[in-house]
């Protein structure tokens, strides 16, 4: 069976964020917006692996959007964290880079999606 690389990498993406809650909240004793990356981090991922399981083309493009603007949203708080000097800017910036690349493909796989749909709908 082949490797979906959308989903391996979001699920690599939210053990990263796992590990940046356990290291804000341990080390830095920040659990607020630790918590919020936490939160918004692993739902790109559950979303996607949902989406995967959509019952319905509608719905494996409604679960692909939320897990892009779940994407934006980890993106905001990971510039806020490295704004705030909670961590190095070196790990912020590799994280946004994976974040980044996250916002791109749900984005691509729902554009091509909904432009699929709408030719077959005509």
């Amino acid at each position: 069976m082949k490797d979906n690389i959308l989903k391996t990498k979001s699920y690599k993406f939210a053990l990263r964020m796992v590990k940046l809650f356990q290291y804000l909240s341990n080390d830095k004793k920040e659990f607020v917006l630790s918590k919020q990356v936490l939160r918004s981090g692993t739902s790109v991922g559950a979303n996607i692996e949902e989406a995967y399981q959509g019952e319905s083309k509608a719905d494996f493009i409604h679960k692909l959007a939320i897990a892009n603007k779940e994407a934006f949203e980890t993106h905001y708080w990971l510039r806020l964290l490295r704004d705030s000097d909670l961590f190095e800017s070196k790990i912020a910036d590799s994280l946004l880079v994976d974040c980044d690349e996250l916002q791109k493909n749900p984005g691509r796989v729902n554009q091509n999606s909904k432009s699929a749909k709408m030719r077959s709908e005509r």
